[in-house]
């Protein structure tokens, strides 16, 4: 027996009439875009506690250096002391880098060039500057810290958009100054 189309789409047209699956299909639809929401808004917010707490550590540091706690100051020294100040950067010590420049006082150029950031897929560490008289009394010094930090959703919200290094990284940059006190 050979049955005609009209007949079975008639057959089969109470089924499609039937609403048990609408609550899952209104699930599959709004679901995904309530998960990248939430995610966008996650790694926004990590982005900002990351940069709060650099710039934060960076404040404490210069404080630190304006007052003379540092005796010789290395880029080492600095960056552990940032590192220490700032616990929700991770791998803070193989990823930071710091630059310590002095600005002329008569015609406040500031440096021109980029904030040096460490590749980290890289195994050259850049060089940065580190003022040796950095202590010299009523001299202005412009701090610029830069560290690589990990997406937790690197394809969603904003960390899609980032510029990001070798290994996915994204930049946090901070910038203070001072003049150190006579």
């Amino acid at each position: 027996m050979t049955l005609r189309l009209p007949d079975c789409l008639r057959r089969l047209w109470p089924r499609f009439r039937r609403e048990d699956g609408s609550a899952t299909v209104e699930f599959v639809l709004i679901f995904p875009l309530f998960m990248t929401v939430f995610m966008a808004s996650f790694e926004t917010g990590l982005l900002m506690v990351r940069q709060t707490m650099l710039e934060r550590a960076l404040d404490i540091v210069v404080r630190e250096l304006r007052l003379g706690q540092f005796p010789n100051p290395t880029h080492d020294s600095i960056r552990d002391a940032i590192c220490d100040a700032a616990v929700v950067l991770p791998e803070c010590r193989q990823s930071m880098k710091v630059s310590l420049d002095r600005v002329d006082m008569t015609t406040w150029a500031l440096p021109t060039d980029r904030v040096v950031c460490r590749d980290r897929a890289s195994n050259i560490d850049p060089v940065t500057r580190l003022d040796p008289a950095a202590l010299a009394p009523r001299e202005f010094m412009l701090v610029r810290v830069c560290v690589r930090a990990d997406a937790i959703f690197p394809s969603t919200g904003i960390a899609a958009n980032l510029e990001k290094d070798g290994k996915g990284g994204y930049r946090l940059v901070a910038a203070s100054g001072f003049v150190n006190e006579p």
